[in-house]
Order: C-alpha cells, then structure tokens, then sequence
C-alpha cells in the first residue's frame, strides 16, 4: 500500500510557497481522503481539483487544499490561478521526469495542501515558488526524505524561520560556560553585555544569584540574551520534579541536581528534564565515587560536572582522570562532561585534553576588568565559532 509524505518550503513572503503533499494509490487511504476531500466542502476551505489550464487536469489526479480561509474573490483567485496552474504543473512535470512513475499515473492520487498569504499579491511569485515547493515535496515523498540520520543530525541544530528565536541545544563542543555568580542583577547584565558574540559560550544562572532573586532571574536573564543556552545552578537535593519545573516555567534550558541528592530524587529530576525537553545536569562536588553514582541511575543524566568547589580549591586537585573514565564508562551515550572549579587559561588545555565538553569559568571572567578580553583567553584555546561550520543545504 503507497502512503507517502512530503513537504517543502520555497520563496519570500509574502508569496512564499509552504507545500504539504501525499501521494497515494486510489484504492487505499489517500484515495478515500481524496474522495472525502471532493465530497466534503468547508466554507472557506473548499478543496478543488489542480488544472494545468481549465479542462486539463495532470496525472495522477491532484486535489488542492486551501490552508489559508479564502475570505473574497482576490484570495479564491490566488488560489483558482497562479496557485492551482502551479501544482498542476509540477505533478505533470513529476511525471514527464519520472519522478512518479507513469505506469501509477492513472493508479495514484495525490492531495496537496497549499498555503497563500493573504498579503501575497505577485501572481507570477505564487506561481513559481509553489510550482518548486509542489515539485520538491512530490521528490521529497518519492524518496521518502528525510532519512532518519538527517533527522537525528539536525535536530538540534535547526532553527525554525518563523519563531524568531533559536532554541539552543549543545550538539558541537567544547562549549566555554559562564558562571555568573555575583548575587547582583545589575552586575550580571553588565557581564552579559560584554561577552563576546560566540555560539561556544553558554551561561550559568548561578546558586548565589538565584539565591537572592528566585527562579524569576532567569527570565531577567532570557530578556536580554533570548538565543543563549541558559542553566540554572539549582543543585537540587529533594523534590526533584518541583524544581525542575521551576526553572522550565522560567525558560532555562538545563538544570543542575546535586550528585549528593539520593537516587530517587536524581531519577526523578531527570526524568522531569527529559519529558519537558530540557538539559539534566548532575554537578558532583564532594561525591567520592562519580563513576557509581551516575551507574546506579535509571538513565544518565545529558551532563555531568566535575566540579572542584571554591572553598577547596587550595588543596583539591582536578580529577582529570575521572573525566576520562566517564567519557569511556559512557561510550556511544549522548553524556557530555562538564569541569568547573578554579579553571583558567593555563589549566584549560587540561582539561580538553582530558576530553571535557563544558568549561565552566566564573571569578577569572565575571571579576575581570575586561570581560571581553578574559573571555577571549579561553575561546581562542577552542575551536571555531559553530556558525562557521553551519551549511545551508536546502
């Protein structure tokens, strides 16, 4: 039974072309939806048939479905010219190319739901953009497109056109993360304004800001730095789920569970984290065994922090080697390896050495002179800005 799924998008508004396709033999549920679709009218909706010129339908049959209401005549010629030539075109093309088979030509049908702003007004724009974006969407179903390793790839590096903002996701490290810990907003949004532009630098809502404001400072802090990935250093110890949620209502994108926390409060927080769709970060300062605790979990966490605490940075030394055994103990798991506590430019290639994916960094750049500057010591020691390494494909 052919059921198959395309989509495409193609133009400039306000006569950009959004295409969502299925194409399938008459006998089976597209051709029932096809029929349904003739037969059942909706005001302002109204289906009807692609034509390349009036009494010439292409093969296979297409049915074009407004997804716009058509309020008044201008919008039902949009839709009865440029827009319905278009697609019937493309699927007579499709087929001329091969791209459908010619032997399915009178075997399938195929039903085409069609977007035209109400603003669109260049009759030859419409034309061409949904004569490409039909097309395409016929060779995106034919191929069955994407494949499931695209989909995987890309998830979290794509960025949808319309919202008007990036969700962050941390798919290419090392990434260079700012602890903002002095317990003054005003401070804060001064070191905020004078980092650098750098897609490796993530921030930290740090316990002592959060301490003195609440979880509402992340929403301060999402103001004024709306595409950053942004943690909350909650270090949980109990009611995991509740704390989580506090700072998701917040817009943080990843929370911070102590590793002292039992294992029910960890395996409860990360299981808040992932159905809400954000970062689980377990900072394990004074766990003696890092490696036991993440293996006595349900599910590991997306990060865990080697983390040397302030108060012991004078005779705690940075267990390089514990990075290493949980990046092998872990291997072919989306775990990524964070080190905080006393981290300059002069013990950083240590720790990339030692594999760590977060450099966290607080005093060395919140308390300098020159944020720009400091921050620059470490982000020239990583590799390149991740937009450099972004290609357009489509």
């Amino acid at each position: 039974m052919v059921y198959l799924v395309g989509e495409a998008l193609v133009g400039k508004a306000p006569e950009i072309a959004h295409i969502d396709l299925i194409i399938g033999e008459k006998s089976g549920p597209v051709g029932t939806a096809f029929a349904q679709g003739m037969t059942n009218v909706s005001q302002g909706h109204s289906p009807l048939l692609a034509v390349i010129r009036p009494n010439l339908p292409p093969k296979p049959h297409t049915l074009i479905v407004p997804k716009v209401t058509v309020k008044d005549m201008g919008d039902a010629e949009k839709i009865f010219g440029p827009a319905q030539a278009a697609v019937a075109k493309a699927v007579a093309d499709a087929l001329e190319e091969g791209i459908i088979p010619k032997a399915k030509a009178d075997e399938w049908v195929v039903i085409c739901s069609v977007f035209i702003h109400p603003d669109a007004k260049d009759y030859r724009r419409i034309f061409h953009y949904n004569y490409a974006a039909t097309k395409l969407s016929i060779q995106r179903a034919l191929s069955n497109y994407p494949p499931v390793d695209k989909i995987m790839y890309d998830k979290d590096r794509a960025t949808h056109p319309i919202m008007g903002f990036r969700v962050p996701r941390l798919w290419r490290p090392p990434y260079l993360q700012i602890a903002l810990d002095i317990p003054s907003l005003e401070k804060t949004k001064k070191i905020i304004a004078a980092l650098p532009k750098s897609d490796n630098i993530i921030l930290e809502a740090g316990t002592p800001l959060i301490k003195r404001y609440g979880t509402a400072v992340l929403g301060d802090l999402r103001e004024i730095s709306k595409d950053k990935f942004l943690v909350a250093d909650l270090k949980t110890l109990d009611v995991g789920k509740v704390e989580v949620d506090l700072a998701f209502d917040e817009s943080a994108d990843a929370v911070v569970v102590s590793g002292l926390a039992s294992v029910d409060t960890i395996d409860q927080f990360i299981y808040e984290t992932n159905r809400l769709g954000i970062y689980s970060f377990v900072d394990m300062m004074n766990v003696e065994d890092p490696l036991a605790k993440l293996q006595s979990l349900k599910m590991p966490p997306n990060v865990v922090i080697m983390h040397r605490g302030i108060d012991t940075e004078g005779r705690a030394e940075h267990r390089w080697d514990v990075v290493k055994e949980v990046k092998a103990a872990f291997k072919g798991k989306r775990l990524l390896v964070s080190v905080a506590g006393g981290i300059r430019p002069d013990n950083i290639q240590a720790a990339l050495k030692a594999k760590a994916d977060i450099i966290v960094v607080g005093r060395y750049i919140t308390q300098s002179r020159d944020v720009e500057r400091s921050t620059r010591e470490f982000l020239t020691q990583m590799q390149g800005d991740i937009d450099l390494f972004r290609v357009h494909t489509e």
